[in-house]
């Protein structure tokens, strides 16, 4: 039997474990930037660009209330 049925090629679902794994350890990561974090993380990067006034520091902050988060 051939592989494609009525013009429509079949997905290995093999070839989709690696992209899905990853996706989900970005989402996961981000998600734990944003919300749980508290501006520890991004003040490492921010610390070493004292020029930008802690502009990654407030980009969190304000994702943080766009989502609902509760941080202070």
């Amino acid at each position: 039997m051939s592989s494609m049925a009525h013009g429509v090629e079949r997905i290995d679902a093999r070839r989709l474990v690696i992209p899905s794994l990853l996706g989900v350890l970005l989402l996961g990561g981000l998600s734990y930037l944003v919300a749980f974090d508290q501006g520890a993380i991004a003040s490492l990067i921010t610390d070493r660009m004292l020029e930008s006034g802690g502009i990654l520091h407030e980009f969190f902050h304000d994702a943080r209330h766009l989502l609902g988060v509760p941080c202070h």
